[in-house]
């Protein structure tokens, strides 16, 4: 059966049992870092502005208890449902797995279009919502930490750590109960450009692996990739950003509405503003209009970023994809029988268990932010400032040359939160890359990146149940 129509749980379900061939555990073991653990499935009314009532599905789930506490985003969708939610917080456990985030995998759900409500109506919508969490324990600093989805931002999460806050007066942690709040709500800069930031720093890691590179004709380095991206959202907007910053050209930008193409290159802000005058990125000047979104997919390009929704990449339409690099920014964007054609022409695939795993690396700075209850850097600025001024002075003595103010400036940064997690981010996308070469090229029949992401992420969720003494 074409895995295509299955959905999103039997595609992470699959890659599990692929990359599950190539760990040495016990099959009991297997079967429980596999499963989903809890469903949270509730309904709640919401009064409409005419007084009629909405009763309104949502979910939460929690996939893997092996740590707490558990993680993962809150999707606002009409379109969303239980078997999404179950497999977006699968995907989020092995996710937090690969990137060393001592977090489960969780996710929720409300269906409703955020689009056709007013501010009000999603106030009290999710305002409800996380009353309900609240009555079963399905929230809380050290049970289950939501953060932005689809649908979500800052603003439903600092709503979301008010009402929690409200329900348990006096709990000195409350704010830790989520993640991805506004600054000024105990939130943390870097956060809202984080899953666009990793991206950048996954492709940039991979277009550095020469042999790789020259496996699919490119030269080494992300100079002059050409770049095709679906989704101008938070996380294909900063992702476009921070590769254009990079060096690669931003050929064609597609949404909603449909596409533009320019050889010559796109710049994100401009696109957007153009967006926000006349509604549509359509008929951006000097730009070519592709009226379907999906063709654009298609376009000739050296690195994709589907940085929208799942299941964009199917059997129907891999043969005729011609990009060199499918760089995941959406969840599940590639089924498994499109990604078995784009391996048979050797397609570099950096997948969503890792590529897109920046946003809950620095919401995990976040909690630890909130919990510690001070701001990153505080402690340390003056001391690390006044260390790097006596280098500077030691190697002005040794050379006998005198710095310019504006070498000084280049030469010690600002210690500030935002560096500080911007370097925490770095570091951490950079190291699990290597990760999952090292795992791609030690066993012979692993031959893509996602399989060596999944059996990571196996091997350390089966190896944390086994140190909590639940399987011999």
């Amino acid at each position: 059966m074409s895995q295509t129509q299955n959905g999103l749980l039997a595609s992470v379900d699959y890659y599990f049992d692929e990359a599950a061939r190539f760990v040495k555990l016990s099959p009991d073991l297997l079967k429980q870092v596999k499963a989903v653990n809890s469903v949270y499935r509730f309904q709640f009314p919401v009064r409409q502005r005419d007084g009629s009532i909405q009763v309104i599905s949502a979910w939460r789930v929690q996939h893997s208890h092996h740590r707490l506490p558990v993680k993962g985003g809150i999707r606002y969708s009409p379109l969303v449902d239980e078997e999404e939610v179950m497999g977006l917080a699968a995907l989020m456990t092995y996710k937090c797995a690969v990137v060393d985030v001592p977090f489960g995998g969780a996710k929720g759900g409300v269906q409703v279009d955020p689009h056709a409500l007013d501010i009000d109506q999603l106030e009290r919508i999710t305002r409800r919502y996380t009353a309900e969490l609240v009555k079963k324990n399905f929230i809380g600093p050290g049970v289950d930490v939501p953060a932005p989805d689809y649908g979500t931002g800052e603003r439903e999460m600092s709503w979301i750590a008010d009402t929690y806050a409200a329900l348990n007066p006096g709990h000195l942690d409350a704010f830790a109960c989520v993640t991805g709040k506004p600054t000024t709500q105990n939130g943390i800069h870097g956060r809202r450009e984080a899953t666009g930031r990793g991206l950048f720093f996954a492709v940039r890691e991979a277009c550095l692996q020469t042999a790789d590179m020259k496996v699919l004709g490119l030269a080494p380095g992300l100079a002059d990739k050409r770049v095709v991206v679906q989704g101008l959202g938070n996380v294909g907007y900063h992702a476009a950003k921070f590769c254009r910053e990079g060096g690669a050209v931003i050929v064609a930008v597609a949404e909603r509405e449909g596409a533009i193409y320019k050889p010559s290159g796109l710049d994100e802000d401009a696109v957007l503003a153009h967006r926000k005058a006349t509604g549509s990125i359509l008929n951006f000047p000097g730009a070519t209009n592709i009226p379907r979104s999906l063709d654009a997919l298609e376009l000739d390009c050296d690195i994709l970023i589907p940085a929208a929704l799942e299941n964009q990449i199917t059997s129907e339409n891999a043969p005729r994809i011609r990009a060199r690099i499918i760089l995941e920014g959406a969840n599940g964007p590639t089924t498994p029988d499109g990604e078995a054609i784009l391996l048979e022409r050797n397609t570099l695939i950096i997948p969503d268990v890792y590529a897109n795993a920046g946003g809950v690396t620095v919401s995990y700075f976040e909690w630890l932010k909130n919990l510690a209850h001070i701001k990153f850097g505080r402690l340390e600025k003056r001391n690390a400032l006044a260390s790097a001024r006596r280098m500077l002075q030691a190697v002005e003595w040794a050379s006998g040359t005198t710095f310019t103010d504006v070498q000084r400036a280049e030469l010690m940064p600002e210690l500030d939160e935002a560096t500080i997690v911007n370097s925490g981010l770095e570091e951490t996308m950079v190291s699990a890359y290597h990760e999952l070469l090292a795992t791609r090229d030690r066993e012979p029949g692993i031959r893509d990146l996602r399989t060596a992401a999944f059996v990571n992420a196996i091997e350390k969720v089966g190896q944390s149940y086994l140190e909590l003494g639940i399987f011999p």
